[in-house]
């Protein structure tokens, strides 16, 4: 049982009801994570504005995902879990191996899986990372831009990580 509330779209008012139009009118509908997220306005706001902005970057949606499973495994996230797994098969059409495979910080291209390994690296000793580790990274093709991509895609993700252990929240999303 969740212990935050998730705010109906209905219920909702002020910066949170302005903001769950805009995800309704994205996805169709506004998923209990970020109902949760609305019962503060900020915390909401900034989660799509990172998220927004990292979409944008030069990593692309496919790393992203597999980062986000990579980091949700670490953190033993069942709901980012389901929900990357599903985005990632449904909506950037990932193949399931490649998913299941990126929880493990895995993949067939080098280069992928030097920014899965780097990713859990950050998450395992809390960004203390070496500048071993972060050679690895560069040496793999990674630009210094890229490499900053990657810091904030696990933060996005441990930040979500958080809020849904926190929350417990329901998960909206079809089980894994």
């Amino acid at each position: 049982m969740a212990r935050l509330k998730a705010l109906s779209p209905e219920e909702a008012s002020g910066k949170s009801k302005e903001l769950f139009n805009g995800i309704e009118s994205k996805l169709g509908m506004v998923p209990n994570m970020m109902r949760t997220m609305g019962n503060s306005p900020a915390v909401l706001e900034g989660y799509l504005n990172l998220s927004g902005a990292l979409g944008s970057g030069s990593l692309g949606a496919k790393t992203g995902e597999l980062i986000a499973l990579a980091v949700a495994e670490t953190n033993s996230c069942d709901y980012c879990l389901a929900a990357h797994t599903y985005i990632g098969a449904n909506l950037v059409k990932i193949d399931a191996d490649i998913l299941a495979q990126a929880r493990l910080g895995k993949n067939s291209d080098p280069k992928t899986e030097t920014a899965l390994t780097f990713a859990r690296t950050l998450v395992t000793k809390n960004g203390l990372v070496t500048s071993e580790d972060v050679s690895l990274v560069k040496e793999a093709g990674y630009t210094d831009g890229e490499v900053a991509e990657i810091v904030g895609n696990v933060a996005l993700n441990i930040f979500t990580n958080y809020i849904n252990n926190t929350a417990q929240t329901d998960i909206d999303f079809p089980s894994i």
